[in-house]
């Protein structure tokens, strides 16, 4: 079949690469969108918008984090299929599963709005940004469901060799969000409102390029009659329940986050915290794109029980990521005066917090990738157990203990310290389950039934 050629080609970095640059370079711009917003916002509105973007942020990915689960769950399923040449089956599986998506879109949309009026009560915030909360979270929830339908789009565009069509589409919704920020805020004074519906219109590109792409039969994956199978949508469930957690829980350390700078500092410091996420957040984009780009070939090698093509390609990705990780953290280093600058003036009370805050958090790029790719990799090998366990235990678990702990000890620093500490954590876990699972996927050892096609 044509279209698995790609599949078929050997484990070499330069087709390594070559699959998964395209996917890195529109996590990267997707990771746009929401800075674009920061940028526009802190500059022509003030940090006080800055600061309720953050705090909209965990109602935004309460929202998305059921779509999360079932679009990195239902690929490692239907790859897997197709993997096992069970083509028919996988269309059918990835209509339904669409299907589902729309209808959670529609519920959480309702639930957003009937639960508006009591989100931000008892944060005891200032009128001003209470109000800019509201008015961001009401225009961002209209387009629920077609931002849902981009988050599984774009892994479904990957899954189908189209890893260059999502980049496109990714880049164009980007310029647009970029574009439509500045005519609505400046031009037509829609305040931070605009800034929500420019987002909402640059991720809705993705999701009706989608549309057309999956209507055409010549796609490897194409819209086809559904069968409701409530087995896939459980082992979908599963198997991306570890990144439904990992948009969970990151909406409460974000809630924490926000609940002790107020405490400790006040809104300056909620919105020091915002700059701060948008660099750790464009640095992980990076990991993010290496992982799903590589994902559908850990699906499809583990589908067709290559154990030798998984080891290789999961031996070159650690190093992939330990370059990437090198040269993110010494760049956040040395430009963090000028990335701060970009969303604080140097006479703002915000910026000498970010600057420090940010040279603090830099520690933690030397972990996340390592983190990030362990989880994905396991969600890819439909084991979403133990991507659970990673991506709870780091999201969540460590993030509690380091940030009731270190501000205790530390103060303002500790929080900052928070995250680094964690994300050291999570790694000495997730090398223990690589070690652990390597014999029973080959990826680390060399025993067990080899593929010939390499």
């Amino acid at each position: 079949m044509e279209n698995s050629n790609a599949y078929e080609k050997p484990v070499t970095l330069k087709n390594i690469v070559k699959f998964a640059v395209p996917t890195i370079a529109m996590t990267v711009f997707m990771s746009f969108y929401t800075m674009v917003d920061g940028l526009f916002v802190s500059n022509l509105i003030g940090t006080d918008a800055l600061s309720a973007i953050n705090l909209t942020a965990p109602v935004i990915q309460l929202v998305t984090a059921v779509s999360t689960m079932l679009a990195t769950g239902g690929s490692a399923v239907i790859m897997k299929k197709m993997g096992e040449q069970k083509t028919d089956e996988a269309k059918e599986d990835f209509t339904f599963l669409i299907i589902v998506n729309v209808i959670v879109g529609l519920v959480m949309c309702a639930a957003g709005y009937l639960a508006m009026d009591f989100i931000f009560a008892g944060m005891n915030l200032s009128p001003a940004v209470e109000g800019y909360c509201v008015e961001y979270l009401s225009r961002y929830l209209i387009f629920t469901v077609p931002i849902l339908l981009m988050n599984n789009f774009t892994l479904y565009m990957i899954a189908s060799e189209k890893a260059v069509l999502s980049l496109v589409c990714s880049v164009t919704g980007g310029i647009l969000n970029m574009a439509l920020d500045y005519v609505f805020i400046a031009g037509l004074d829609m305040g931070i409102g605009g800034a929500a519906v420019a987002t909402g219109l640059g991720y809705s590109v993705t999701a009706v390029a989608g549309l057309f792409v999956f209507s055409r039969k010549k796609s490897l994956l194409h819209f086809k009659k559904p069968v409701f199978r409530i087995r896939v949508l459980g082992s979908a469930a599963s198997n991306g329940c570890s990144e439904m957690a990992t948009a969970l829980v990151t909406g409460i350390v974000t809630m924490m986050f926000n609940w002790t700078m107020l405490h400790y500092v006040g809104e300056d410091g909620v919105a020091a915290v915002t700059i701060i996420m948008y660099v750790l957040m464009f640095a992980s984009s990076l990991y993010t794109g290496y992982s799903y780009g590589v994902a559908p070939m850990l699906s499809f090698y583990y589908g067709e029980q290559n154990r030798e093509k998984l080891k290789k390609l999961v031996g070159l990705s650690m190093k992939v990521i330990a370059v990437i990780s090198v040269i993110t953290a010494a760049a956040s280093f040395v430009m963090t005066r000028p990335l701060v600058s970009v969303f604080a003036r140097t006479d703002n009370p915000v910026y000498d917090l970010a600057v420090t805050g940010n040279r603090i958090c830099t520690a933690a790029l030397f972990f996340i990738g390592f983190n990030i790719f362990a989880s994905g990799m396991f969600t890819a090998l439909s084991n979403g157990i133990v991507s659970a366990v990673l991506a709870f235990s780091r999201s969540f678990v460590f993030m509690l203990i380091t940030m009731i702990v270190l501000p205790l000890l530390l103060g303002v620093n500790g929080i900052w310290l928070a995250t680094p500490a964690a994300e050291l954590m999570a790694l000495g876990l997730s090398f223990f389950m690589l070690l652990k699972y390597r014999k029973r996927y080959g990826y680390m050892s060399g025993n067990g039934l080899d593929d010939k096609r390499k």
